[in-house]
């Protein structure tokens, strides 16, 4: 086992209610980063995160803490000493913020200055220590969730484990979690694991990402490999590639492929048989758009194109476009203006070869 995995698991099962629950061949979580667990609803992550707080029990396969064998109840203790979970609602005890943050330490029955000294560590951390008297009954949504990680914090676990934890703050208080709980993981280097489904929040904090369906990881990798290169359709689908094109490759020489789709060809760069059946995927934003009136275009894949659709995202609008094949793409609100976008117009579509990422479709 790498001495950078915190955790690792092989061939865990577990089951809830006489049905399996969890079925993963293999798992790691590598010391001092962050990762997310993502997947849609009933995949299968908090049940995962609560089995590696030591919550749950498997009904068989190895789990591994700190390079040893969870196997003795002495074992479990260890983990759950050194593991802490932050749930979606922050649960907090009816008395003061302080009383809040200290409820870990007491548990451990650590001397009274080692209490103090705890916890006012972990209310400066999270920018909370003048609340520290105040009855958590008044709190807002966002000092609640401050105080919540900074119980989490107090303890100085090796892994902490939240589960949908910023789901129920509105988005500026969201933002601003985030970003505190990033820089003070970055600080203290305690390793992290996030069940999620939300792509920004994935992409702004996680570092590594497992991606989750029925139970199952179907794909692991730093995050950017995933988003950028997903090996599925189903998580090409997840991470958000808008544009999943059915295809047959055409010629390939040199790692230069040729797709054939509906008729239109689409440069791509890899190194597939012709005749090959795949997915085309391509991301909103690497697809660029112009009218007939701008210069040269330096991409290798340029199509005349429809607006079909028009639908407005916070600081852009996403665009369905008719190229003979659908293709969807991100623009700035002031592009959008000086375009003079509008459904049913006509604009030129472009995106480089090196943006299509191709995966073989299973016969």
């Amino acid at each position: 086992m790498n001495s950078e995995t915190l955790i690792k698991i092989e061939n865990i099962i577990l089951q809830r209610g006489g049905s399996t629950v969890l079925d993963i061949r293999e798992f790691q979580v590598r010391q001092g980063r962050i990762l997310a667990l993502i997947g849609p609803n009933g995949a299968g992550k908090s049940t995962l995160l609560l089995m590696l707080a030591g919550l749950l029990k498997p009904c068989q396969g190895k789990f591994y803490f700190q390079g040893k064998p969870v196997e003795s109840r002495a074992d479990l203790a260890t983990l759950r000493r050194n593991a802490a979970v932050v749930f979606q609602e922050p649960l907090l005890l009816n008395s003061s913020v302080y009383e809040n943050v200290a409820m870990g330490l007491k548990f451990r029955r650590l001397k009274n200055e080692e209490i103090r000294n705890g916890v006012q560590s972990a209310l400066d951390y999270f920018g909370i220590a003048q609340l520290a008297k105040r009855s958590a009954k008044t709190l807002s949504g966002g000092e609640a969730k401050r105080v919540s990680l900074a119980r989490a914090f107090a303890i100085k676990p090796r892994i902490i484990l939240l589960d949908e934890a910023f789901n129920s703050l509105d988005p500026p208080t969201r933002e601003t979690v985030i970003d505190d709980l990033k820089q003070i993981l970055k600080e203290t280097r305690i390793t992290a694991v996030l069940a999620s489904h939300d792509r920004e929040e994935t992409l702004r904090l996680a570092q590594d990402v497992s991606v989750m369906k029925s139970g199952r990881i179907v794909q692991s990798g730093k995050t950017a490999e995933i988003f950028n290169h997903p090996d599925s359709e189903f998580v090409a689908n997840f991470v958000g590639t808008e544009s999943i094109l059915e295809g047959t490759v055409h010629s390939c020489a040199a790692g230069h492929m040729v797709v054939s789709i509906n008729g239109k060809s689409i440069e791509a760069v890899g190194d597939c048989s012709i005749g090959q059946k795949v997915y085309c995927c391509l991301r909103p934003e690497n697809v660029t758009v112009s009218n007939y009136t701008q210069g040269k275009i330096s991409a290798r894949n340029i199509f005349e194109a429809k607006v079909s659709k028009i639908i407005r995202q916070g600081y852009f609008y996403k665009l369905t476009l008719d190229c003979g094949f659908p293709l969807v793409a991100y623009i700035t609100i002031p592009s959008y203006e000086d375009l003079g976008i509008a459904t049913g117009g006509n604009l030129i579509a472009s995106f480089k070869a090196t943006a299509v990422h191709v995966i073989r479709r299973e016969k």
